[in-house]
């Protein structure tokens, strides 16, 4: 055998092996590839102290169009712009069966901390920007995205009042 026969053989070697080896890692993140949000339970207890006022649900809208719809979509169903470019695919926030299962908590953690290939916005939105999101998530699943429930004007919920 030639030397340049031999090195052709070794290269092949070393080729098969890198090939093995990013087959192997694939194999490896597709098995350990988390579907599901690992949500604190202290966080699914959360209630938002927000109501769904015509006020915060506007806010949340123009948050919502300028961070979430690219991915999301305009209606939540999860067929943004760039909603294939994803893995996993972005939620459909229209499942109202998926959605009766999560609770307010849920949805605010999952805004604030993100997880690949969403980002977080615990930084990038205030804790009260958040929240109207969440307000506006809710709505996509019951259908009333542009329908808020009556509520005082300043958007949180009133003490409760003493019996006379």
């Amino acid at each position: 055998m030639t030397a340049t026969s031999q090195k052709n053989k070794g290269l092949r070697w070393i080729l098969l092996a890198i090939v093995l080896g990013l087959i192997v890692i694939s194999i490896g993140l597709a098995v350990f590839h988390r579907k599901d949000w690992n949500v604190p339970a202290a966080n699914k207890n959360l209630k938002n102290p927000l109501l769904p006022t015509e006020a915060n649900l506007a806010a949340a809208r123009e948050i919502y169009g300028n961070k979430c719809s690219d991915c999301h979509g305009e209606k939540g169903k999860g067929d943004g712009s760039e909603a294939m470019m994803y893995d996993p695919l972005p939620s459909d926030l229209t499942d109202a069966a998926r959605m009766n299962k999560v609770t307010d908590g849920e949805i605010f953690f999952q805004i604030s901390e993100g997880r690949k290939p969403m980002p977080s916005y615990k930084k990038k939105l205030t804790e009260e920007q958040r929240w109207q999101l969440v307000l506006l998530v809710r709505s996509f699943a019951n259908g009333a995205a542009s329908a808020p429930a009556a509520a005082p004007e300043n958007g949180k919920p009133e003490p409760p009042r003493k019996a006379d």
